[in-house]
């Protein structure tokens, strides 16, 4: 199936040129000015539920009656139709006849769907990111999966990412099938764990051995990030020690607990709590954030979205560190890996409620209370300034 969306940008008429007949001009694009239209309806949209959470049936079965009534196909996960309460509603049961079903890394679906809707919180968008990966074709060669627009409904805890309030899904849902809508495009890392698998030697009195300084094979793993990469040391009592190259070049090397490779999206979660700033998504940056670094003068730092980034264990490491990519796929680090952090050519699309700035400066205030404090109290011109 041929993808049904486009994106646009409404590009401002530019000012008159001015006297001094320059040949090239400054344009500053506006944020909200990436709008969502269809190249053809809609037919095909993804519902991603959060599981185990009892509170969510009712809204799923409201959601897919009202997307069977509009004559769309919807794909849900096939653990999502386990559900024993779900399977025990026989009123439910001729909806669920006409879903489309897949199983998690086993099943491609990226060329099927048109958009998503997310049901819960900021986890379950992050999930729905992780479902659209490199996928193998044979040994080394892979093929990118583009992310379709993401609708988020604000069911789960924090709600960051989820603007959409549930009240009113049906004329959210008929807004966007009709292309009336803003994009926002939230960058993802794309990152590539590269591994030595050690070679086994026979020595002269025939044992096997697998010494760390024998050659052996690579093995390369890719995954796309939409908020962090976390390098930590895991369970040693030893702080990491991992060399942080910036475009081929050593540019530090991270003592402390680890180190927090972020987008802007990211940079409000684990970033920010490890002491980051925030950047708005819009920006094209990533964002680097020490652990608990055993230096005074150790600053999380912003870098530009198109350099390379390439973490390895330092020569004289204690111990070996460990990797979770949105803290999921959690693994080893050894002497000999290395983790290489580009920016992502395939962000994800996410719809927006308002436009991007206000929706991040709302969630901000509603999610993180940014800023609160309690005000100061109006000074009259009767009263004693001291």
């Amino acid at each position: 199936m041929q993808t049904a969306m486009k994106f646009n940008q409404c590009v401002q008429p530019q000012a008159p040129e001015n006297s001094d007949n320059k040949v090239w001009k400054w344009h500053i694009q506006d944020p909200a000015s990436q709008r969502l239209t269809w190249n053809k309806p809609p037919k095909s949209v993804l519902v991603i539920k959060k599981i185990q959470d009892a509170s969510l049936l009712q809204p799923f079965k409201e959601l897919c009656v009202f997307l069977t009534e509009k004559n769309m196909i919807v794909y849900v996960e096939r653990k999502v139709l386990a559900d024993l309460a779900i399977q025990a509603d026989e009123s439910f049961a001729a909806v669920i006849q006409k879903f489309c079903t897949f199983r998690e890394d086993l099943d491609d679906i990226s060329n099927r769907v048109d958009f998503i809707i997310c049901l819960g919180g900021d986890g379950t968008l992050l999930y729905a990111s992780s479902l659209f990966q490199l996928a193998c074709v044979c040994a080394d060669v892979f093929f990118q999966k583009s992310v379709p627009p993401v609708m988020a409904f604000h069911l789960g805890s924090l709600g960051f990412l989820t603007p959409f309030n549930f009240d009113t899904y049906q004329s959210q849902i008929t807004q966007i099938i009709e292309g009336n809508a803003t994009i926002i495009l939230r960058s993802r890392l794309r990152v590539v764990k590269e591994s030595r698998e050690k070679k086994a030697r026979v020595d002269e009195k025939g044992i096997i051995m697998t010494n760390g300084d024998s050659e052996g094979s690579r093995k390369a793993m890719q995954y796309q990030v939409l908020n962090e990469v976390v390098v930590d040391r895991g369970p040693s009592s030893y702080l990491s020690n991992v060399d942080l190259f910036l475009d081929g070049h050593l540019i530090t090397t991270v003592q402390g607990d680890g180190v927090i490779v972020s987008t802007p999206t990211g940079s409000t979660a684990y970033a920010v709590a490890a002491g980051a700033s925030m950047i708005h998504p819009n920006v094209s940056a990533i964002m680097i954030t020490p652990i608990c670094p055993h230096s005074l003068s150790f600053r999380p730092i912003v870098v530009p979205a198109g350099v390379e980034l390439k973490i390895m264990l330092s020569r004289d490491s204690r111990n070996t560190a460990w990797v979770s990519f949105d803290g999921r796929k959690r693994q080893e680090i050894c002497h000999g890996d290395n983790i290489t952090i580009t920016t992502s050519c395939f962000p994800v699309p996410s719809i927006c409620f308002r436009d991007p700035v206000n929706d991040w400066f709302e969630s901000l205030a509603q999610c993180l209370h940014w800023n609160v404090r309690k005000k100061q109290n109006y000074l009259s011109s009767k009263e004693d300034v001291f």
